[in-house]
């Protein structure tokens, strides 16, 4: 089994700022520091979201805003869901204990189509 390799904040920033220099192509750092090109761009990504202590680029910071907000859409829409079938199960209980919903009932002012 292999070793993993761990590598200091400053080493990471420093190689992947010479990657985006134009310095070094990807290969010839890949090469020269033995790492993986996978190792490399994943460092890129970090580096553009401000992980090794450096201000996050413009797009990292935007990307990890999108990232946020569509985990909280995905929660919405999980609380979302369970409620709707929280409330038709209600509903069916109601209707099989011959009790009149309010949602149900007409005369309340509330149409299928939303409130007259």
């Amino acid at each position: 089994m292999r070793n993993q390799r761990s590598f200091s904040l400053e080493f990471n920033r420093r190689v992947v700022e010479e990657l985006m220099s134009g310095e070094s192509r990807p290969a010839q750092l890949c090469r020269r520091y033995n790492i993986t090109s996978s190792v490399l761009y994943h460092w890129k990504k970090q580096y553009s979201r401000g992980k090794f202590n450096n201000e996050p680029t413009e797009e990292g910071a935007l990307k990890d805003r999108i990232e946020k907000l569509e985990r909280l859409v995905g929660k919405l829409t999980l609380e979302n869901e369970f409620l709707k079938k929280g409330l038709q199960h209600s509903l069916s209980q109601s209707q099989r204990n011959g009790k009149s919903s309010p949602l149900s009932n007409t005369s309340s002012g509330i149409s299928a189509g939303g409130v007259d």
